[in-house]
């Protein structure tokens, strides 16, 4: 987004990833896929691999030797009087000197030094690649030296055991949100599914429910024709493996007849293009069990649960990194909730597994790898994968969510009204950080009467929505939950300008594209290409049955007990 915000392009710093918006750069060690066995039967909580026991090198001080001086009577009267204990000793460490400088090579010792050294001054988010290689077939091995001798008698030095990382997550426990915001199943059908009709956040996505909400909360027939043709178009642009790319023009079905393809360097951010593409289905109504594209969303699932790592739950990859997890993990715990597919709730939970590990432990944040201090952008993607999981009864434990919550506090400006980058207001424009901190602070339990949240929802009313998709995506969120005045002048604006500019004719029928044009901040409709922009603008154009609002009356009278 901005030139230090939320969808990077190549003139943001070259050292930060770029993608989707934040990061999509290649790295030169990504982490590993998962084996072909069925994921679903073996996702587990994310773990750290033990790290191989690594002995310092021994100290190969030779002994202090005693100068050599003129011969003299003296020394050997000296030497007849030394004790022979003492002789026996000097004699005996220096063999023991001798054999250690010819047993144990002299780079083990460096090596080893260097190794910790280089393991004590990485970013945390460096060691993903370790914490994706859970097997010992995975690790590299190429450090160790491979004509190390047999060494019969080795001393171990207790104090220099690396100890391994208990990762084990926190144990299951229900999410302390507002109940206006964050709402579960109704009771006693937990093991139900989120059907049209019932209240439920998820079920306003088919059948009468959906036509009421369209025709109730501003959307229109014109609004409608525009996510059925964007939905035609991304299911052509499905590729052969089931997944999609941002180089959309490599599908079978388009052979290069659609224009504006992603950058190059976001062809292997295939998880996040993958659950981008997907939530539109979703957000319509369509799973792998029922509906027009059943077999479009199934085979989407299947892509993404077979590439995700079985050990870990992590959908991080060479590209997207945090920005793929959280996207992809939305798509599936959405999946999930809506469905309930039993196939499905292992994927979910790991996801969310992940999302825990991954988390900021100091500031509460996410970004490009796990645990590295957040940005805004990348939190509103896991925060927003959080709440489907908890939608989902899946285990969210508490203190993610609050520490979720301090790393807002650390970003807002203006008591909250607006949201900066990594801090407040950091970034040439905070106009899509701020719609992304409102909508969280909304998903966390802000109140309608918060002063700050009213004078957010002043700010982005005076900017209105522009050519940034990433800015909408977020903001019509924002003013749809809020509702009144303010979301009938930003919805008359935004649905229009999208039912225009979507495309009529030709194999591009039924998509978008939208030019950044002088906007510097709309720079990544193009870094993510024709199939961002359509996954984006359909979303935004389902906004009236994809969530209940969160500050509507009907929305609290059936709520679950959150305790």
């Amino acid at each position: 987004m901005t030139a230090q915000g939320d969808f990077p392009n190549a003139e943001h710093d070259p050292g930060k990833p770029v993608g989707l918006p934040e990061s999509i750069v290649p790295q030169t060690s990504p982490p590993s896929l998962p084996s072909k066995e069925n994921p679903a039967a073996k996702t587990v909580p994310p773990s750290l691999p033990r790290r191989r026991n690594e002995v310092p090198p021994s100290d190969e001080s030779t002994a202090e030797q005693r100068p050599l001086l003129p011969i003299r009577p003296w020394p050997h009267e000296l030497a007849l009087q030394t004790p022979g204990w003492l002789a026996s000793m000097v004699v005996h460490m220096a063999l023991l000197i001798i054999l250690a400088w010819f047993t144990l090579p002299p780079e083990t010792g460096g090596d080893m030094l260097n190794h910790l050294v280089a393991s004590s001054a990485v970013d945390r988010g460096d060691n993903l690649e370790q914490l994706e290689e859970a097997s010992i077939e995975e690790l590299d091995l190429e450090t160790i030296p491979r004509d190390l001798p047999t060494i019969e008698h080795a001393v171990v030095i207790p104090s220099a055991e690396v100890e391994p990382i208990d990762a084990t997550p926190p144990a299951p426990m229900r999410i302390e949100f507002d109940p206006s915001s964050w709402r579960t199943a109704p009771p006693g059908d937990a093991k139900g599914t989120f059907d049209a009709g019932t209240g439920e956040p998820l079920g306003l996505r088919d059948g009468n429910a959906r036509a009421a909400a369209v025709a109730k909360y501003g959307g229109s027939k014109e609004s409608e024709a525009a996510v059925a043709a964007g939905l035609k178009w991304l299911a052509a642009h499905q590729m052969a493996d089931g997944g999609w790319s941002f180089a959309h023009q490599l599908a079978t079905d388009c052979r290069g007849r659609c224009r504006n393809p992603g950058e190059n360097r976001f062809v292997s951010s295939r998880n996040a293009a993958t659950g981008l593409a997907l939530l539109p289905f979703l957000g319509a109504g369509q799973t792998h069990k029922k509906g027009q594209y059943q077999k479009t969303v199934q085979a989407g699932l299947y892509f993404l649960v077979s590439r995700q790592n079985p050990q870990t739950g992590s959908l991080w990859e060479d590209g997207g990194r945090m920005y793929s997890h959280g996207i992809a993990s939305i798509a599936v715990c959405e999946a999930y909730a809506m469905t309930r597919d039993p196939n499905l709730r292992e994927p979910a939970q790991g996801a969310i597994n992940f999302i825990v590990y991954a988390q900021d432990p100091v500031g509460g944040g996410w970004r490009y790898d796990p645990q590295q201090p957040g940005d805004t952008s990348v939190v509103g993607w896991q925060l927003m994968a959080l709440k489907s999981g908890h939608l989902a009864y899946l285990s969210v434990p508490a203190i993610t969510v609050r520490k979720a919550s301090q790393f807002l506090d650390s970003v807002q400006g203006v008591g909250g009204a607006n949201y900066g980058y990594t801090g407040p207001g950091q970034g040439p424009s905070t106009e899509a950080t701020t719609a992304i901190g409102l909508l969280c602070r909304m998903y966390l339990g802000a109140k309608k009467t918060d002063s700050h949240m009213e004078n957010g929802i002043k700010w982005l009313g005076k900017r209105g929505p522009n050519n940034n998709l990433y800015y909408d995506y977020y903001a019509t969120q924002v003013m749809r939950h809020w509702e009144g005045e303010p979301w009938k002048k930003w919805n008359a604006v935004m649905r229009d300008e999208l039912v225009k500019s979507q495309a009529k004719r030709g194999h591009e029928a039924g998509s978008w594209f939208i030019a950044g044009g002088n906007n510097p901040q709309a720079r990544h409709n193009q870094t993510g290409g024709r199939l961002y922009c359509t996954a984006m603008a359909t979303m935004i154009l389902e906004v009236y049955y994809r969530h209940m609002p969160i500050y509507a009356q009907q929305s609290t009278e059936s709520e679950f007990p959150l305790e």
